[in-house]
């Protein structure tokens, strides 16, 4: 529930009239009620400005769509359902970039409390529920995507599950010593696809080998990188005991990881995870994300926010799908490059 200048009024112990004041910078009130004052509204994630120009702002007919980066290719694919679900509306798109070599959540905090926007889309922002729950106190139209906050509206992919599917096929594909490629430890999907990974070796008494689960150094968006990608298959390579198969937290971890065993002039049969337009040129088994419509899906969700403000809030998850190629299978690999 939102808080109010009536709950900073009562927890503070002073006048709503003294509250008003202090947020309309009106000298008449004592340097320690307002100190306190503002002390309170802070802990207790109130922004009297947002909510301000929220209520006094005409439409701007504005949507804001916030991603960590625009050149990876899981974006752009999402991207492109938004604005398609936007042909036919009166909205314009604003996309903005954060930094990720910055304090994301203050960056996502300083759009929300600007309030330029009518709704926002939140693509892979990935923030404690504390932080999601402030933000709700900005009441604002919010919808996130490749994220889940009990508080707004998100549409995303079962993780776990995609996860989980492609460790069994490989598996089911009798291999024997199955590494992981992660990213990022405290990003959702990375978090989710460990736990599917490391189902689905005990589900078939396996066992779970934590020496085999590999990450590169390079961090940079949640390591969800070539780079990342790269580094890590180097690690793997360099360990005594190959691994027969991997699978990869995304495809353009698995594009870094292919990159590094052609330096080695290896091979380990792979998979992925999300099925981006270059996949299919490599031969690359994956588990393919709906992503453009995941957006479209978002920016109709957003805009029934938009017009029913007080309607319950929706997740819809989405299950992956198996693309089968030649990435996973040694024997087909062989056949296509005569390594």
């Amino acid at each position: 529930m939102a808080v109010t200048i009536y709950d900073i009024a009562r927890e503070a112990e002073v006048s709503i009239a003294t509250v008003s004041r202090v947020f309309n910078k009106n000298p008449n009130v004592s340097v320690k009620a307002r100190e306190k004052v503002l002390k309170i509204a802070k802990a207790m994630g109130y922004h009297p400005q947002a909510m301000a120009q929220g209520l006094a702002r005409k439409k701007t007919k504005l949507i804001t769509a916030i991603v960590p980066v625009l050149s990876n290719y899981f974006f752009t694919e999402v991207l492109d359902g938004i604005q398609d679900g936007m042909i036919d509306v009166d909205y314009d798109l604003n996309i903005y970039n954060v930094r990720t070599t910055d304090d994301i959540p203050g960056q996502v905090d300083y759009l929300l409390k600007r309030g330029m926007a009518e709704g926002y889309l939140i693509i892979s922002v990935h923030l404690p529920e504390k932080k999601w729950k402030q933000f709700r106190n900005y009441q604002l139209p919010i919808v996130l995507i490749d994220e889940y906050s009990s508080e707004f509206d998100s549409v995303s992919v079962d993780s776990i599950e995609g996860a989980y599917n492609a460790t069994e096929y490989l598996i089911k594909s009798d291999y024997q010593r199955i590494a992981m490629i992660t990213a990022y430890h405290e990003a959702k999907p990375a978090q989710d696809r460990i736990l599917g990974y490391r189902r689905a070796l005990e589900d078939n008494s396996r066992i779970v080998d934590e020496t085999l689960i590999f990450s590169g150094d390079d961090m940079d968006r949640d390591g969800f990188t070539e780079r990342n990608g790269y580094e890590a298959m180097l690690k793997l390579l360099k360990t005594d005991l190959l691994p027969d198969a991997c699978f990869c937290n995304s495809d353009i971890q698995a594009l870094g990881a292919i990159k590094a065993m052609q330096d080695a002039n290896t091979f380990i049969p792979l998979i992925g995870f999300d099925d981006i337009r270059f996949s299919e040129l490599l031969g690359l088994t994956t588990m393919k994300q709906p992503m453009y419509d995941m957006g479209k899906l978002a920016i109709e969700k957003l805009l029934c926010r938009l017009n029913t403000p007080g309607s319950d809030v929706s997740h819809t998850v989405f299950s992956p799908e198996m693309i089968i190629r030649s990435s996973s299978s040694i024997d087909i690999h062989q056949e296509e490059t005569g390594m």
